[in-house]
């Protein structure tokens, strides 16, 4: 076969491979265009899309937007401040309050434990006693242009056996001192024969045998 009248052969075959391969890839681009396009997954709800300014674009899932109620506060009830109340005065102490009698003191008013002594019995030496002849009572209130508060005494008078043994101690005017000194019971008998019905007050204790056993005068002016 002549070489020249192959070559014109040669070029349509050609023609038709590239043809048939540039169908092919047109084919196969329209296949890759026409396949479903890759969806880009959805913001979580609450979040916006990246960019976006909080505004969910064109063809993107709507973003789920979370409110919170208001918080409605109860009205406060207003308060209004007592008003002050009007200081009063205390009432004045009675007589009773201020630890003093007025008047003859009842039973519940005498102090157990003071008396007036007015004279001194003596007694058979053989007891180691003597008797005091005493009156009980309360103190009283006074008054402003008074020394001091008398000593109201009520009842009978009666009689306390005071151990010769006792622990005496005395003031004015059994001894010259506004303090209680230490004197013997035959010093403080001497002086009560000297000056009966004085009416001194004592404070006393007495020991387990009943009789008195410490005896300490109480100071008036």
């Amino acid at each position: 076969m002549n070489a020249d009248r192959l070559r014109p052969a040669v070029l349509v075959l050609a023609a038709g491979a590239l043809a048939a391969v540039l169908t092919g890839c047109q084919q196969g681009g329209a296949a890759a265009g026409g396949a479903a396009p890759r969806t880009t997954a959805a913001p979580a709800a609450g979040t916006a899309a990246p960019g976006s300014g909080g505004d969910a674009g064109p063809g993107t899932a709507p973003t789920a937007v979370h409110t919170v109620a208001p918080v409605v506060k109860k009205p406060v009830a207003a308060t209004t401040s007592a008003p002050a109340s009007t200081p009063t005065s205390a009432p004045k102490p009675t007589p009773a309050d201020a630890g003093c009698v007025d008047s003859t003191p009842g039973p519940d008013e005498v102090d157990p434990h003071e008396f007036a002594l007015y004279r001194i019995e003596e007694l058979d030496g053989s007891t180691g006693k003597v008797n005091l002849v005493v009156q009980h009572g309360a103190w009283g209130c006074g008054s402003p242009d008074s020394d001091g508060a008398p000593f109201v005494v009520t009842g009978e008078e009666s009689r306390w056996a005071l151990d010769q043994a006792a622990y005496v101690t005395a003031t004015n005017p059994i001894v010259t001192s506004t303090e209680n000194q230490r004197i013997g019971v035959q010093e403080l008998i001497d002086w009560v024969k000297a000056h009966p019905d004085s009416g001194l007050v004592f404070r006393y204790q007495v020991g387990d045998d009943g009789a008195i056993h410490q005896l300490e005068e109480v100071f008036t002016p």
